[in-house]
């Protein structure tokens, strides 16, 4: 059987996280999907994958959802079934920043498209932020990037609240770019920057991912690959294979081509996760 698998995320505004997980359990049972989503009262995330007609008939439904008609949904297909089994969670962040007063689905910051992306990156005035952890970034990032070197998503509040004064003090107001794999981190992190006061904030639409399908390499402002979090560790331009591993002692990616030095400790922890 061939599987279409969708990875999906939309912010809205969800009054009943518990009824609508309980609805999606009962549905994707009946449709015989596998994977993961999570709801939560700012919104719903997850991978799913089934037959082609199932994920469609889950997407349209998703879609019917309140704030959910513009859900974004990212499409691939797998040979084999990618998950074991179908999971539905209720929780209170479909992406965990933990900053209890975030509403993302009206707070976030400007989407742009590739095309406005690189021309605002251009910009010398604008600043530039990576909202990955470190050990992604390590494998490529966008030219002029700034790396929080963040362990967690969690991670970032506590950095960028820290930066924000070093810009207060330099009486800098400036307008700030923010990027991620596929756009869910980089949208809430602009609702965090949007209340901490700066007004000029925006966000790639769609995530590195959708950047490196659509520019070509000839224009693009991209430098290495990009991790991702599944078998294929790492993509480059045209979403092309990259040449990595990741390593089952610690989890951290490395190139094939490379002497991989496992930081792995005697409890099995995966030292650069929080």
């Amino acid at each position: 059987m061939s599987y279409t698998v969708a990875a999906l995320y939309r912010f809205a505004t969800l009054a009943d996280p518990d009824a609508i997980a309980a609805d999606l359990r009962a549905r994707c049972t009946d449709l015989g999907t596998c994977g993961t989503l999570i709801v939560a009262r700012e919104g719903i995330n997850g991978t799913v994958a089934g037959s082609a007609d199932a994920i469609a008939t889950l997407v349209a439904h998703i879609r019917t959802l309140p704030g959910c008609a513009d859900l974004d949904v990212k499409y691939s297909a797998a040979n084999s079934a990618p998950f074991a089994r179908m999971k539905v969670k209720v929780k209170p962040e479909i992406v965990t920043l933990g900053v209890g007063d975030l509403d993302p689905a009206s707070q976030a910051g400007t989407h742009l498209d590739p095309a406005a992306w690189n021309a605002l990156i251009a910009d010398p005035d604008t600043i530039l932020i990576d909202t990955r952890n470190a050990y992604e970034v390590a494998i490529g990032t966008f030219e002029g990037a700034i790396d929080p070197e963040t362990r967690a998503f969690r991670d970032f509040p506590g950095w960028f609240d820290d930066f924000a004064q070093n810009l207060r003090n330099q009486g800098r107001t400036p307008k700030i770019a923010m990027f991620c794999t596929g756009g869910i981190r980089c949208e809430k992190s602009t609702a965090l920057v949007k209340a901490r006061g700066f007004d000029e904030v925006y966000h790639l639409k769609g995530g590195i991912l959708r950047y490196l399908e659509e520019m070509p390499e000839s224009e693009s402002r991209w430098q290495g690959d990009c991790y991702v979090f599944d078998e294929r560790v790492a993509v480059g331009h045209g979403l092309k294979l990259g040449d990595y591993s990741t390593c089952r002692a610690c989890g951290l990616p490395y190139p094939n081509d490379a002497e991989h030095i496992c930081e792995a400790d005697a409890s099995g922890a995966w030292p650069h996760r929080g």
